[in-house]
C-alpha cells in the first residue's frame, strides 16, 4: 500500500540497464544511493527520498523521453564524484533563473540533470 498523501505524485522510476553490478557501482559512487537485490535481473535503489529500480536490460537508452533531474548542494562536487564514477557530462554548469545545473551520461546513456540553488 502506497503512503497516504502520495496520489497522483511519481512514487518510483525505473531504469532499464545493460549491466546491474555496473549501474549499482555507478549510483553509489556518484550519489551514495543504497540498494537491495531481488534476484539476479532486478536491483531496487533508495536515495534516502524516493526509490527506484535497475531491470536488466538490452541496447543503449533511447534519446528523448523525461528528464530526472537531481539536486546537490555542492554542484560542483557532485559534477567531479559523477566524472570519477565514469559519468560523461553533456551540457557543463550553467545558469538558469532559479539556479546552476549540469547534464550527464550514465554508463548505460541515459540523460540526467543535476541542479542547484544559486
Amino acid at each position: 500500500m502506497a503512503s497516504p498523501g502520495n496520489d497522483r505524485r511519481i512514487d518510483y522510476i525505473e531504469f532499464a540497464v545493460a549491466d546491474i553490478p555496473r549501474s549499482r557501482d555507478f549510483y553509489g559512487r556518484a550519489f551514495g544511493w543504497s540498494f537491495t537485490d531481488y534476484g539476479p535481473a532486478y536491483c531496487e535503489f533508495d536515495d534516502g527520498r524516493l526509490k527506484g529500480g535497475f531491470a536488466q536490460g538490452s541496447g543503449p537508452a533511447k534519446a528523448g523521453g523525461p528528464l530526472v533531474i537531481l539536486y546537490a548542494d555542492d554542484l560542483a562536487a557532485v559534477q567531479e564524484r559523477l566524472e570519477q564514477a565514469g559519468g560523461r557530462i553533456t551540457k557543463p554548469i550553467y545558469s538558469f533563473p532559479g539556479g546552476r545545473r549540469f547534464h550527464f551520461h550514465d554508463p548505460d546513456g541515459y540523460e540526467l540533470a543535476v541542479w542547484s540553488d544559486r
